[in-house]
């Protein structure tokens, strides 16, 4: 059986729409908690994929969060090997930041919105995203590393997606399973409080778009699967 070895941030920001598709796809899926689990070179260089997700910190942060560091180093030797790698959010800025690009303070994009799939995303896995309202929630960015292809953007963010080698970085959430939006709701109160965003319009946006976002998300990522994974 195939394995995709999961780093994980915080326990609801999980693979969500995407768990389904991994299994389809015959993935044994390990999940470990940052900060807490450890994850050894060899597993993670073995295993057929690995995932690394969002969370409320940031890539610069490792003098106060010291294990993004070793997550950093992981994702380095992933894609030094050329193996299948797929980062969210933090996870995308961790690729970012590998790959020799600086990430820093951009602007805060937390709701439902599209993003522009461009010229390098038309013929990607990406195009299933197309006009699809999907979930934002990051206040950091990065710039586009040397050697990869944008896939997406938006006005504020034009680096919303690349992918270089097997990896595919995504700064936005094509995984966020909206019946359980709930969850990012209560765990990021504090985030939408000082931003003075009110959770019932993302409430509402996330019943209004779920279902056509779950379809896209998960056809775009069994494309990707089975790119990568032949």
């Amino acid at each position: 059986m195939k394995t995709c070895l999961v780093i994980r941030h915080v326990a609801f920001e999980d693979l969500g729409t995407f768990a389904p598709v991994a299994a389809e796809a015959g993935l044994a899926v390990t999940c470990r908690q940052a900060g807490v689990d450890s994850v050894g070179t060899e597993d993670w260089l073995a295993c057929d994929l690995a995932v690394v997700l969002g969370g409320p910190i940031g890539v610069n942060d490792v003098e106060t969060y010291p294990f993004i560091a070793r997550e950093r180093e992981l994702v380095a030797a992933r894609l030094a090997k050329g193996r299948p790698v797929l980062g969210i959010c933090l996870g995308a800025q961790l690729m970012a930041s590998a790959l020799g690009a600086r990430v820093y303070r951009g602007t805060r994009e937390i709701g439902w919105a599209p993003v522009e799939v461009g010229m390098g995303g038309a013929d990607s896995p990406l195009r299933h995203l197309a006009g699809v309202p999907v979930l934002h929630w990051h206040g950091d960015t990065f710039d586009l590393p040397e050697g990869a292809k944008r896939l997406a953007s938006t006005a504020a963010t034009p680096n919303q997606a690349f992918a270089v080698g097997a990896g595919l970085a995504l700064q936005f959430h094509p995984e966020a399973d909206a019946a359980r939006l709930e969850t990012w709701l209560i765990g990021h109160c504090c985030e939408l409080g000082m931003a003075g965003l009110d959770p019932r319009v993302i409430r509402a946006d996330a019943a209004r778009y779920g279902e056509a976002v779950r379809a896209a998300g998960q056809a775009m990522f069994r494309e990707w699967l089975a790119d990568v994974l032949g």
